[in-house]
Order: C-alpha cells, then sequence, then structure tokens
C-alpha cells in the first residue's frame, strides 16, 4: 500500500472523523472506501454510455402510465 499526504482545512478534517467515528470506522478507512468509488467511476460511466450507444435504436411510440411502468 501506499502513503499519499493531503491537505484540508482543520475543522473540515475534524468534522469528517466526527463522522467516521460515527461509522465505527477511521478516517482512513473512509477515505480508501471514497478512492475506490471515484476510481471507478470512470468505467461505470463508460459502461453506461457503451450501453446507451448499443440501446440507440431502441424507439417508445408513447407514454406508459405509472401504472405500466410499475407493474411487475
Amino acid at each position: 500500500m501506499r502513503n499519499v499526504t493531503f491537505s484540508a482545512d482543520e475543522e473540515l478534517i475534524d468534522k469528517a472523523r466526527l463522522r467516521a467515528r460515527v461509522e465505527k470506522k477511521t478516517l482512513n478507512a473512509v477515505f480508501r472506501e471514497w478512492l475506490q468509488r471515484y476510481a471507478g467511476n470512470a468505467t461505470a460511466a463508460a459502461d453506461y454510455q457503451q450501453l446507451m450507444r448499443r440501446l440507440s435504436h431502441v424507439q417508445i411510440d408513447r407514454k406508459f402510465t405509472r401504472d405500466e411502468m410499475n407493474s411487475r
């Protein structure tokens, strides 16, 4: 694992530490979770765009009713 140093407002860090403590986590663990989501978002966005391109031929000729959209 690699160490990285960041700077932030002291009050913001204190608030983040407090929230992490309430969630029974360390600030370091919260940051690692965020970094993993942040790094993965580019892939998710690219996957979504690719799916939309593949489905671009789908045409809807009417609006669905609320009941139709909620039926299972």
